[in-house]
């Protein structure tokens, strides 16, 4: 019984370090969104790499596109009145239509 004990004890050792090796391996985000959940606005902030050229995308759950900015500044705030309750899923995308970031947010109401 001991012996289990330990077996598992250092599997979720090696299990917890792995996932915070991993965390800390992953690249700083583009941009940050806050708050969320949100209820009457939500901000986007570019953090790095910041490029005039960039649209911002948000979806609904659905997929249907309710919202686009072209040639963002680096501070965007967005007013969610017209927003209904949901999930809404959004994009960065550069002067290509490439997707360089993407990312959820919830609207309560």
């Amino acid at each position: 019984m001991k012996c289990k004990f330990y077996i598992l004890a250092l599997f979720l050792g090696l299990s917890f370090s792995a996932v915070a090796q991993s965390r800390s391996d992953q690249p700083q985000k583009l941009v940050k969104y806050y708050p969320n959940p949100a209820t009457s606005v939500i901000n986007f902030d570019f953090q790095r790499n910041y490029n005039k050229n960039y649209s911002l995308m948000i979806f609904n759950f659905m997929g249907k596109k309710v919202y686009e900015l072209k040639n963002t500044p680096p501070s965007i705030n967005i007013n969610l009145s017209d927003f209904v309750r949901g999930l809404f899923v959004f994009q960065i995308r550069d002067q290509n239509g490439a997707v360089i970031e993407s990312g959820k947010f919830q609207v309560t109401k």
